[in-house]
């Protein structure tokens, strides 16, 4: 799998991004300049988490802007595969590639730590290796993860299959004492309507190691690989 991460100023997850990808695929990924008017030929754009432009305006919505955002909406188009987190699942809603906003925690502070998450559309190119384990832990870091969209979106939302993941509890109960931010549905992550592209607040580039203390989210990168191949 050919990849490549996006970097924006005052973007801080790009590296953590490669990394991971590095090690998961066996090759170096593209680092990418916002202000690049040109995508490599790739197989996978990866947009990170951070504070694009220091989160000035709305989080993502200047980085929505941004001469590449054009070249990755092309590749998305063309059936290629987005990734968003964090600060990107910001971004590619602020660019119109995912329905819904991400608005303020409901606590109006951030919140950093570990999460368990369900898989709700295990039959994906990003999650159908989590068939066999439908709640994971991974991470999260933000002050914006309130997903809200209007009913009639999250309607089509649940009818289409496009929810990837929810916040649960350890034993995968959707109830409001797992959810971290008050987003709607306990929605973690949704997916375009092709499930090419996909955004979630949750970083799984930070549990694709032993070392940092899971591998939960290295499952959604070798689900990837395997639908690309």
């Amino acid at each position: 799998m050919k990849a490549a991460v996006i970097t924006f100023p005052a973007s801080n997850c790009d590296r953590d991004a490669r990394v991971a990808l590095k090690a998961i695929t066996g090759k170096e990924p593209v680092a990418v300049w916002h202000g690049d008017s040109e995508l490599p030929k790739v197989d996978f754009v990866m947009i990170p988490g951070g504070f694009s432009y220091g989160d000035y305006l709305r989080c993502g919505a200047m980085a929505a802007h941004s001469p590449i955002m054009r070249e990755v909406k092309a590749h998305a188009d063309r059936g290629g595969y987005v990734l968003g987190v964090c600060n990107g699942f910001q971004i590619l809603s602020e660019a119109g590639m995912l329905d819904g906003t991400l608005m303020r925690n409901a606590s109006l502070r951030f919140v950093c730590k570990n999460v368990f998450l369900k898989a709700e559309a295990a039959n994906t190119p990003f999650t159908s290796g989590y068939g066999k384990k439908p709640v994971i832990r991974i991470p999260v870091a933000h002050h914006d993860g309130n997903y809200f969209a209007a009913p009639d979106v999250l309607k089509r939302l649940e009818g289409n299959g496009q929810i990837a993941f929810r916040y649960c509890t350890p034993e995968g109960k959707i109830e409001a004492s797992a959810n971290p931010n008050g987003s709607l549905g306990n929605i973690a992550g949704i997916l375009n309507g092709k499930k090419n592209v996909l955004g979630m607040m949750p970083h799984p580039e930070r549990h694709a190691d032993p070392l940092t203390g899971g591998v939960d989210g290295r499952i959604l990168f070798e689900s990837l690989i395997q639908a690309i191949h």
